[in-house]
């Protein structure tokens, strides 16, 4: 079968980026099917295509997979129109795609929710199986953050939405409540099915990893590592709020990685500054493969969100899936399906929300309770082994995509 795959966000393992969507064209070409992937460029993402663009535009093979990139180059740290604008780019130049290549099945990822349009296009105009991945809830999430607010934008994102779910012959959603989200619209549950973020457990679980740590950052400290977009909606002020904390409390040995970019990364960077909270360790992003060997040194992952209620059952974030592919033990800071595992696991902690204090306790009883982090990290290595080994969920994709078959339709 020949599949067109969009993703705007498209990145290998050499990026900083997510990689569930390379390893899910991985698996298809695997089994015998013809992959492309429709990109854009971005910042934190690389797509293994290095020839210069032409006319906007380069292809090649990567892995196996046909990679078509459009020279659209996002950043985190873009603003909000500039960001906009780039989307309705993208989804313009993918409508060309979906009407001119030859496929016989369409499949596109969300964020952002204009990836659908190619498919919704394809669907109606050309007939073609559509099948479409939800990633995050919008409108729901933009409007409860108080990101959007205009209800013009909302309305309009609302029926974009609708469309997508409505011209899609079946759907995923990475989570509880993105499934139920889906649902709500009328969607009959057999169509959707929930294939959440998996753990790659061949390049965060090799126990052959190079371990390092960033400068400022003894071996007898407590590192604990946040990987991941540095954006309003990850709340990292929870995280220098501990800090400050621990801080006070005179705790020097317990410090904080921040790893990646983002549009509030420099106001963090002055508000620690300001604070002198030198803790607090900032680092740029790193490839999947480096990244694998800061896992390897460190002692917890932050599982870090700001508070908005739609997070709670409506996220599957890649870094959780990464801490616990690396057999570490996770500190979450918000109520959840996340928490609710972590909880039944003992694989983590979790603490309330917006509460520093218990966020800087909780690093204090592991950094005085050593062996309590050998127990977690064995719980969270057979939890990623047992329900989220990605060669497990990835066939589970390609079966579903294909043929219509999974175990969790």
């Amino acid at each position: 079968m020949k599949l067109l795959y969009f993703h705007q966000h498209f990145s290998t393992p050499k990026g900083s980026a997510g990689i569930r969507s390379y390893a899910m064209a991985k698996r298809l070409v695997e089994k015998g099917h013809q992959v492309t992937m429709v990109c854009g460029s971005y910042s934190g993402g690389h797509t293994g295509l290095e020839q210069p663009f032409d006319k906007g535009v380069r292809r090649g093979m990567v892995d196996g997979i046909n990679v078509i990139e459009f020279q659209l180059e996002y950043s985190n740290q873009d603003g909000f129109v500039k960001r906009t604008t780039l989307f309705f780019k993208f989804a313009l130049k993918s409508i060309s795609v979906a009407l001119s290549e030859h496929y016989d099945l369409l499949f596109a990822t969300s964020t952002p929710l204009t990836a659908a349009i190619p498919g919704i296009i394809a669907r109606w105009l050309r007939g073609k199986p559509f099948v479409f991945e939800v990633r995050d809830l919008w409108p729901e999430l933009p409007r409860e953050m108080g990101v959007i607010n205009n209800p013009i934008v909302l309305w309009a994102m609302g029926r974009l939405e609708w469309a997508a779910y409505k011209s899609a012959h079946r759907l995923i959603g990475l989570s509880p409540g993105i499934v139920d989200g889906i649902a709500r619209l009328n969607i009959p549950r057999h169509k959707i099915a929930m294939i959440p973020n998996g753990c790659d457990l061949t390049l965060f679980g090799n126990a052959n990893a190079k371990s390092w740590r960033p400068s400022g950052v003894k071996d007898t400290d407590l590192m604990a590592v946040f990987a991941g977009t540095h954006g309003i909606a990850n709340g990292l002020d929870s995280v220098l709020d501990a800090a400050l904390v621990l801080k006070k409390d005179g705790r020097n040995d317990i410090k904080f990685v921040l790893i990646g970019q983002g549009k509030v990364k420099e106001k963090m960077i002055r508000r620690a500054k300001q604070e002198g909270l030198d803790n607090i360790i900032f680092h740029d992003p790193v490839s999947k493969e480096k990244l694998s060997g800061l896992m390897a040194a460190t002692d917890v992952g932050l599982q870090v969100l700001a508070n908005v209620p739609a997070f709670y059952y409506g996220t599957s974030p890649n870094k959780f899936f990464d801490y616990i592919a690396c057999g570490l033990p996770v500190l979450n800071n918000y109520p959840g399906w996340l928490a609710d595992m972590i909880n039944e696991n003992d694989c983590g902690l979790t603490v309330p929300p917006e509460d520093a204090k218990a966020f800087a306790d909780s690093l204090v009883y592991l950094a005085d309770h050593r062996e309590k982090l050998l127990g977690m990290s064995a719980a969270a290595s057979k939890l990623a082994k047992k329900r989220f080994d990605r060669s497990k969920l990835s066939q589970q994709f390609a079966d579903w995509l294909v043929t219509g078959s999974s175990n969790n339709a």
